[in-house]
């Protein structure tokens, strides 16, 4: 076995998930992937908005939407964890819905662990909403701008994931394949968190990016984004280890509906509906163009 692929293998063993620790502060990578990926988002936008005359949005506009995009995705992430992924838990436990500390024997500090991706995208749209009624901007206009480059942004959420030794992939064989020193057993595991970053973050957002100037119904980023994230992700999931709550007797690989895990069904759920967003929109677009 070549010494490349035995440090590939044996790499997440190696990686401290604590940037820096002072006293008793510590900065995990994960925390500060989330600052890095909402840096390049908001950088991104201001780029967009200073470069594309078709938003009419200011720097400080920029600014004020990602505070409510940043309560958004985290209320939203947090609350589409426990109503999707574990309501009977955190039903007998509410406390720890949002606090830090775990209560089913005694109190033990815990932070705040099980985030949704699909949660925190409904949190980051309910908060676009609430932004445009407050500020009498275009709601489609908005997810026009941050549809392409959001992508960019979440490929560090999966770094983050993939160095805090979390959501790792399921067993295999193949050269691949990474020990995960938080998984159970000792055998490898697909690196499913990096699988996703460079899909579902730059592949994804390669192909928003050159599409965003192209002709099509106003909004129409949005429903390209449910689509191709919804495809990219139904797929990986085929890789990723599915929630242990979801691996139960009959079910060993954490289907939920038929084969398919939860994961594929929201994905399934995005995928659908940016398609029939995309008719609504052209059929508006339509509308407009026959009043003009």
């Amino acid at each position: 076995m070549s010494k490349f692929l035995i440090w590939w293998q044996h790499l997440p063993e190696k990686m401290n998930p604590v940037f820096l620790k002072i006293g008793g502060f510590s900065l995990h990578y994960y925390g500060l992937m989330y600052l890095v990926a909402f840096a390049i988002v908001y950088a991104m936008a201001v780029y967009r908005v200073r470069r594309e005359i078709q938003f009419p949005l200011t720097v400080d506009d920029i600014q004020n939407l990602m505070v409510f995009m940043m309560i958004g995705v985290i209320v939203g992430g947090r609350l589409g964890y426990v109503i999707i992924y574990n309501p009977e838990y955190y039903l007998k436990h509410p406390l720890e819905i949002f606090l830090p500390f775990s209560f089913s024997n005694g109190i033990t500090f815990t932070g705040i662990s099980g985030m949704s991706f699909h949660g925190g995208m409904i949190g980051v749209l309910i908060a676009i909403w609430y932004f445009t009624r407050k500020t009498n901007s275009n709601f489609w206009d908005i997810c026009d701008l941050f549809a392409p480059i959001i992508p960019l942004g979440y490929t560090f959420g999966r770094i983050g994931n993939f160095i805090n030794g979390e959501l790792y992939g399921r067993i295999t064989t193949d050269a691949i394949g990474m020990y995960f020193p938080t998984a159970p057993g000792p055998g490898l595991r697909y690196p499913s968190q990096l699988f996703e970053a460079f899909f579902e973050g730059i592949v994804l957002f390669i192909i928003l990016w050159n599409l965003r100037k192209v002709r099509k119904p106003r909004g129409a980023m949005l429903s390209l984004y449910l689509i191709g994230y919804g495809l990219f992700r139904f797929f990986i999931e085929y890789y990723r280890q599915p929630d242990p709550q979801f691996i139960r007797p009959g079910h060993p690989l954490g289907s939920v509906f038929l084969s398919f895990s939860m994961g594929q069904i929201l994905c399934s759920l995005m995928i659908v509906g940016g398609v029939l967003l995309y008719l609504f929109l052209s059929r508006m677009e339509k509308q407009r163009a026959g009043h003009s």
